[in-house]
């Protein structure tokens, strides 16, 4: 048998005081691991549930609602309050704008916003904008370019 402890009775105490101090830190270590992951479930467990639905809000003294997200959405910004249910639909419905990630118009059922004058007036630029002719010119691509390789 291989014994590679020291021969001697003071040295083989040493070792013994040596790895009871580790035994202790690594008890020590344990209960600490033990006390924060049991803290964290509590933590969990007692979380108040996100919101349903979020107004993000802009910046200065009025803070006017920006747009209406979901309650997880994680595009939302740091200023917001939450709402219920009909308070969304009826800022959805007012002409507030729904964020285009978590789509809460959507989850609404809210699917036919054209009935607000505000969003339709401004829908029509872009779409003019994203349907004009692209086409290239020694090579290039660019928006505004007619076929015949003319700028309007």
């Amino acid at each position: 048998m291989f014994d590679d402890l020291p021969p001697d009775l003071d040295r083989l105490h040493t070792l013994r005081v040596w790895h009871t101090l580790w035994l202790q830190r690594i008890d020590a270590k344990i209960a600490a691991l033990t006390r924060r992951q049991a803290e964290q479930e509590r933590g969990r467990r007692n979380r108040p549930a996100p919101p349903d639905w979020i107004v993000e809000l802009g910046i200065g003294d009025q803070r006017p609602p920006l747009q209406v997200h979901a309650g997880d959405c994680h595009m939302a910004g740091r200023r917001r309050r939450s709402v219920d249910r009909e308070e969304a639909r009826r800022l959805l419905a007012a002409g507030l704008k729904a964020c285009g990630h978590c789509r809460p118009d959507s989850l609404l059922g809210i699917t036919d916003l054209s009935g607000r004058p505000a969003l339709a007036a401004a829908a029509v630029p872009l779409i003019e904008h994203w349907n004009r002719p692209v086409a290239t010119v020694h090579g290039q691509v660019g928006p505004g370019v007619q076929h015949n390789g003319v700028r309007p």
